[in-house]
């Protein structure tokens, strides 16, 4: 068998045609294949069946479905079918032709399925909670991806007909608000109760006791209603003029005094020594998953009111911790884990101070939510700010 191949865009070969010869055939077949001529048209519109590679067609995803087919499939099926029923050896599949296929069309696959996973917010509910007095201020906003506003804040004045007496509390939620709503609603009146019993003028240890047999009773009170969820909590009880500050979780109290942050509270999480070996000591265990430790592989703080079903080791008594109010002592934040995350205690102070000196802690409050925002925060965000000279 001899061959000869002259290609059209060669400079070697001169010849426009190309010949083939077979020997063993009975008569000498000629292959004449007008290259040079057809060079141009074929490079414009090829034949979608020309390449030895179609010999495999892939199956049309299921995902294309949805409407119509795009156009290049149509024109897959439509140029194949041409194909086949051409009977000129220059159009047959198997032709020997050296021309490049046009790149196909871009699929475009449908994104709706993946749009359908992002949660849908319901538009009566509260993106955003402030309030403001003299006294204090306090500016929550709902996290982005959250489906409902979780976190809670309660402010009373003039208790038992004391101008000087007051209580403040944000309360963070989590598995729901149903948590962070009870315990606003009540931890104040059973710490005033637990007061009543023990006499107002036993100082500030009975004071203190008050305060965690309030918060003990809050969260027996929830687990007798059955209700789900948990919450953090960080409270501030005023009394002629001391401040009883305490927490459960991981929402923090930060005082500015002289314009240096003090952090009045600690966060109750699983990472601490102390909390790891409580925990452990009661047949729990701490471990870490993607860089954030969690009880039973679940809950990142360990004390709290409500989780009924990790109660053996989420215990509600808070820590507690008394000072007198002096001149120096400036403002109170009771923030949620959403600020701290993402704002340093000092910063805090430094970008609220100029605000409070100006009377407008409210600016103050929205002015740090939406540094945390700005950061990346996702969660849940409450800032209060207590104007403490008033109770001096």
């Amino acid at each position: 068998m001899s061959c000869s191949v002259a290609v059209a865009s060669s400079q070697v070969f001169s010849s426009s045609t190309v010949s083939l010869n077979y020997k063993t055939l009975p008569e000498n077949l000629a292959l004449h294949l007008a290259v040079a001529a057809a060079a141009a048209d074929g490079l414009s519109s090829p034949a979608p069946c020309s390449s030895s590679f179609r010999s495999f067609h892939r199956g049309v995803s299921s995902l294309r479905a949805i409407d119509s087919p795009p156009n290049s499939v149509l024109r897959s099926s439509s140029s194949a079918s041409s194909c086949s029923s051409s009977d000129s050896p220059s159009n047959k599949c198997g032709s020997a032709s050296l021309l490049k296929r046009k790149r196909p069309a871009r699929l475009d696959i449908p994104t709706m399925g993946l749009l359908a996973l992002e949660p849908t917010m319901n538009s009566d509910e509260q993106l955003e909670d402030e309030a403001e007095c003299d006294r204090y201020a306090v500016y929550c906003k709902r996290g982005k991806k959250r489906l409902e506003m979780e976190d809670r804040h309660r402010a009373a004045f003039d208790l038992g007909g004391d101008s000087q007496m007051a209580f403040f509390g944000i309360f963070d939620g989590h598995g729901g608000a149903k948590a962070a709503q009870f315990a606003s609603e009540n931890i104040g009146a059973n710490i005033l109760e637990e007061l009543k019993t023990k006499g107002n003028d036993e100082g500030d240890i009975k004071v203190e006791e008050a305060i965690r047999n309030g918060y003990l009773r809050t969260d027996e009170e929830f687990l007798k209603a059955n209700l789900s969820g948990g919450t953090c909590c960080v409270t501030a009880f005023v009394r002629k003029g001391e401040l009883i500050v305490a927490n459960a979780g991981d929402c923090r109290a930060v005082m500015s005094v002289s314009g240096a942050a003090e952090a009045l509270t600690s966060d109750h999480r699983p990472s601490r020594d102390d909390e790891k070996k409580r925990i452990e000591s009661l047949g729990g265990y701490v471990d870490c998953s993607r860089g954030v430790w969690r009880l039973q592989g679940s809950l990142s703080v360990s004390r709290g009111i409500g989780d009924s079903h990790l109660k053996q080791w989420v215990i509600a008594e808070p820590e507690t911790r008394a000072i007198s109010i002096k001149r120096e002592c400036e403002f109170l934040i009771l923030a949620s884990d959403g600020l701290w995350e993402k704002v340093s205690n000092q910063e805090a102070v430094d970008i609220a101070r100029p605000l409070c000196v100006e009377a407008s802690p409210l600016s103050a409050c929205k002015k740090l939510v939406n540094l945390s925002v700005s950061r990346g925060s996702m969660d849940d965000i409450s800032v209060m700010i207590i104007q403490l000279e008033h109770f001096m």
